[in-house]
């Protein structure tokens, strides 16, 4: 995208804020340049040009100019350059002019090594002349006017002075800077200052602290000038720490993007700083066919595809938008101002249209594409919690519609207040871990031998106590916390399988995913990082997907079932019976295992329809050649019924109710020391219903 306001090449288009602001400062400044020089007494310059200690000097301000020592990531905050130091103990020295000079040429050196635009060592020059020109007026109120025929020495009486000379310096370079940060960037010259005043104020303290102390040694040992190379290499090294720790704070490791924490920060302040007539915009993108690129050519040139993806999103917003990569290939989009929802649609486009450009990678060639969902404030939401909770129902309803981009639809949100609160306190509970896995038992129809466990997910709530699934479930199913609350549950299962293996209890589980987890392409690659991890075989964990799965989400998860059966974790379908035209798909789906649904199986002792459809469900699944389990077993008349019409495995409050962890540790051992004929072909499912 070309920003009219977008100086890095060609600079600002002529008429516009920026282009007043920066032509007036340069005017200014070179006027200023210019009369500095007039006022140059060449003869003083020559004779200070034969001196080793200039050349010394010289040197010492264009190497400083040509590396800043950064103190920060944050973009608006940039560097200072340590050439201030020896430039302001110039002006100390030997005046305006001959400081103005030395500086210039040093800007100009740093503009052809780093080929900046001649706009930008324009306004460079001019604004550290302005700098210079304040700090000199400052000392001439005191009555200080070195030149180079007359140096001038500092001692105690005059820090006021300096001290004063230094404050006007970096006020003036950094209204100059920050203003022209301000219009680049769009945004407000205060917010500017707040991420610059702070952070660079101590870099030049520092900096500007030192140079009366080098006009001291510039006077009386100027051999040893040199030296302040050291503390200047402190300074180096004491900021590059802090501004690693801030960067790996802030920033994704692999793409160098802002993360969620800095994303954050940026929505909040755009949020408070927005304009009455404007929108804040965010759009969460999820690339649509990464995970072939990962299947084919292996993790680092997937690695290199986020990396060759965050530079296309980087390179196709506006001066001041965020790109921020939230996990795996998510990405999130930060426009801090932005005209409607037209012009949203409209930068998503683009975004959408720099993705499909094909890529290549290690001699072939990928085609790409990413469903964009939009969230506006203030018409969609008030905060970024909720900013991002609706751009992401937005995104989730892009890729199930396969449209590309989506601006978020209330009648297609079914979350009411009540429940984004409900969302919140779910976030929380998974960071504070205070959701919990209970396991269920499955028992052979036939000898009563244990077949595995079910793990069903229970949360209890620090306020309300305890909240039903069937309440938190399909909120998190609408919203971005799907996959966290996935990975969770994941992680949870397999924590406890390691546990029971290494105990002697080889339990397999099997965690019930959504249709949503689904389209995740991460979730075979999470599932093998994890079994890799605990030393599990894949067979330790069996996944169950519901019927529903079968009638609308076959062509959105056929490679992630394709990268499951490849993996071997084994999928269970659970709810059967519940669906539509299940019988025809069944065969396609790679499952091992059926669960009836319970609806059917209670009533199959006093129904005779329900009776008939559970047997022609068990003969299909046996014809199949699968595993068939009934489930909401509670009654031995219902469990013999069950066995006669040769259902395998059977579930329910007969066997045992669902049971924390150590509980169920307990009944598998008693079972185990009870039954030393059993077979522990055991397949805890990890359910979250």
């Amino acid at each position: 995208m070309t920003d009219p306001t977008d100086t890095r090449d060609t600079g600002p288009r002529v008429g516009t804020p920026l282009w007043a602001f920066l032509a007036g400062a340069t005017v200014i400044g070179c006027t200023a340049l210019v009369v500095a020089l007039l006022r140059l007494d060449t003869t003083g310059l020559v004779e200070l040009g034969r001196t080793a200690l200039f050349w010394v000097v010289t040197v010492l301000v264009v190497l400083g100019e040509l590396r800043p020592v950064m103190v920060s990531s944050a973009a608006a905050v940039g560097g200072t350059y340590p050439s201030a130091m020896f430039t302001f103990a110039v002006l100390l020295h030997y005046g305006l002019p001959v400081a103005v000079l030395l500086q210039a040429v040093a800007i100009a050196v740093n503009g052809v090594v780093t080929r900046k635009a001649w706009h930008r060592v324009m306004f460079n020059v001019s604004q550290s002349t302005l700098a210079l020109t304040a700090a000199a007026v400052v000392l001439g109120a005191f009555g200080i006017m070195p030149s180079a025929v007359a140096p001038w020495v500092p001692s105690g009486a005059d820090l006021p002075a300096i001290g004063l000379a230094g404050v006007a310096y970096f006020a003036t370079r950094a209204m100059l800077v920050c203003g022209a940060v301000a219009l680049h960037e769009r945004r407000s010259i205060v917010r500017v200052l707040r991420a610059t005043v702070g952070p660079q104020s101590l870099v030049y303290a520092a900096l500007l602290g030192l140079a009366p102390p080098v006009v001291v040694v510039m006077a009386h040992s100027p051999g040893i000038v040199p030296l302040f190379v050291a503390p200047l290499a402190a300074v180096y090294f004491t900021a590059t720490l802090s501004m690693r720790r801030d960067h790996q704070a802030l920033h994704d490791e692999l793409t160098g993007l802002p993360n969620r924490k800095m994303l954050i920060v940026s929505t909040e302040e755009a949020l408070a700083e927005a304009r009455q007539d404007e929108r804040v915009g965010l759009f969460l993108l999820d690339l649509d066919r990464f995970k072939e690129v990962n299947d084919t050519m292996g993790h680092p040139v997937g690695d290199r595809l986020l990396q060759m993806v965050a530079h296309r999103l980087t390179h196709s917003v506006r001066p001041g938008d965020v790109v921020a990569r939230l996990g795996g290939d998510e990405f999130a989009v930060l426009l801090p101002s932005i005209r409607d929802a037209h012009a949203a649609r409209e930068v998503a486009a683009r975004l959408r249209a720099a993705l499909t450009e094909p890529v290549r990678l290690e001699g072939m060639t990928f085609d790409l594409d990413g469903s964009v969902g939009i969230a506006l404030y203030p018409d969609h939401a008030p905060d970024f919690e909720m900013l991002l909770q609706r751009a992401d129902v937005a995104m989730y309803l892009a890729k199930e519609g396969r449209t590309g981009v989506e601006l978020y639809q209330a009648d297609k949100d079914r979350n009411s207040p009540e429940r984004l609160n409900l969302l919140g306190d779910l976030r929380r509970g998974l960071d504070n871990h205070e959701l919990k896995l209970h396991y269920q038992p499955k028992v052979s129809l036939a000898d009563g031998t244990v077949h595995g466990v079910e793990a069903l997910l229970r949360w209890r709530h620090p306020v309300h106590g305890a909240i039903a699934p069937s309440e938190f479930i399909p909120l998190a199913e609408q919203s971005y916390l799907m996959r966290q609350l996935t990975e969770y549950v994941i992680n949870e299962a397999l924590e406890q399988a390691a546990r029971w293996w290494r105990a002697g209890l080889p339990v397999q589980i099997s965690v019930n995913i959504s249709a949503r987890d689904l389209l995740d392409s991460a979730l075979p690659e999470q599932l093998e990082a994890g079994l890799a991890r605990l030393q599990l075989p894949p067979s330790a964990i069996q996944l169950e997907v519901t019927e529903r799965i079968l009638t609308g989400q076959q062509a959105y998860t056929h490679d992630t079932i394709k990268a499951l059966a490849a993996l071997g974790v084994p999928l269970a379908l659970d709810d059967f019976g519940t669906g539509y035209s299940s019988l025809i798909r069944l065969q396609r789906l790679a499952v091992s295992e059926v669960k009836i649904d319970a609806s059917f199986v209670r009533r199959i002792a006093e129904s005779e329809d329900d009776n008939r459809i559970v047997r022609s469900i068990v003969d299909l699944v046996r014809s199949l050649g699968l595993r068939s389990v009934a489930e909401g077993v509670e009654s031995d008349a219902v469990a013999l019924r069950l066995a006669e019409m040769g259902c395998d495995l059977g579930q329910g409050w007969l066997f045992g109710r669902p049971m924390p962890a150590q509980d169920a540790t307990a009944w598998l051992r008693d079972r185990h020391m009870t039954s030393p004929e059993a077979t522990y072909d055991l397949h805890p499912e990890v359910t979250t219903a």
